[in-house]
């Protein structure tokens, strides 16, 4: 009688070297995960901070013809916390407000700053002469009586800092805060305005 034989016991070389390929990938990623655990946990990498550090209204005019002009001094301040690593900081951009309208836009070129070290980005802001309508003149008419005008920051940086020879890592760092002036003696009024989620 014919025997029957059978094929399954039998496996191709192409699923074991598959396999073993698959293996190794496997083991790879393991290590690569381990390897960056452990550098997370030696280096401690730490979200570098922006913050308002300083202000003035330098200059502040508004005419009955409804034309607004003004001069700002807005000081940054760049905190890198982290004790092992620099930080870049890129693509760095704040707009300037009021109440809605948009008076100047604050760009600084790509900076690092070095670990546990912080840098000011001093910014002179200067507006085109900005036509107010009739709602925004009674606004700063308002404010200028109340001898308090508020002034809208919003804007960030993108930063990024290496991880030992792991590679870096990205983070945003962003501002939305009001900035409050007296327009009597042209001081800033200090309030929290800082990328920090711990204020």
């Amino acid at each position: 009688m014919p025997r029957l034989t059978s094929r399954h016991g039998t496996t191709s070389p192409l699923i074991w070297c598959a396999a073993i390929i698959c293996a190794i990938i496997a083991i790879v990623v393991i290590i690569g995960g381990i390897l960056v655990l452990v550098g997370y946990m030696v280096i401690h990498p730490r979200v570098p901070i922006i913050s308002v550090a300083d202000a003035h209204l330098d200059f502040l005019k508004y005419d009955i013809v409804g034309v607004l002009q003004t001069q700002l001094t807005i000081v940054i301040r760049v905190e890198n916390h982290n004790a092992k690593a620099h930080a870049l900081f890129d693509e760095t951009e704040f707009k300037l407000s009021y109440d809605g309208k948009l008076i100047a836009i604050l760009r600084a070129p790509e900076f690092e700053v070095v670990k546990e070290k912080s840098m000011f980005l001093p910014y002179l802001v200067q507006s085109y002469p900005i036509p107010l309508n009739p709602t925004l003149m009674q606004a700063v008419d308002y404010a200028v009586k109340q001898d308090v005008i508020t002034f809208e920051l919003k804007g960030g940086s993108k930063t990024r800092w290496r991880v030992g020879p792991l590679g870096s890592v990205k983070f945003e760092c962003n501002l939305s805060c009001e900035l409050r002036f007296r327009p009597s003696d042209h001081s800033y009024i200090p309030s929290p305005c800082t990328s920090s989620h711990k204020h």
